[in-house]
């Protein structure tokens, strides 16, 4: 009988103190899921409705409730900011229009 031994593809890498935690962090990075704007808006949108609980909705989403305030937090401080912009650009043009007038 002949026998074969077979190679594998794979590297043996010696084991390291934090080399099990570090490949844990990276897989961990690879298969988290990514949402897009579109669907932090809509799940943002939903919870604003009150149609159901948050935590209901949280559970549905496959989300942390701690995830949901945090896009809820993230969402309100873009509008104030937005709302702030364009107060600013109404100023200005209130400015103009009193300029032009008092020519």
């Amino acid at each position: 009988m002949e026998t074969t031994t077979q190679t594998s593809s794979l590297e043996e890498v010696p084991a390291t103190p934090g080399s099990t935690s570090k490949l844990l962090r990276e897989v961990r990075a690879q298969t988290r899921r990514r949402f897009s704007a579109e669907d932090k808006i809509r799940i943002v949108l939903e919870g604003f409705r009150k149609e159901i609980p948050v935590s209901d909705l949280c559970r549905r989403e496959g989300i942390s409730s701690a995830l949901y305030y945090s896009w809820l937090k993230d969402f309100m401080e873009a509008g104030k900011a937005r709302l702030k912009e364009l107060v600013g650009e109404q100023a200005l043009e209130i400015q103009l229009l009193k300029k032009s007038l008092n020519r």
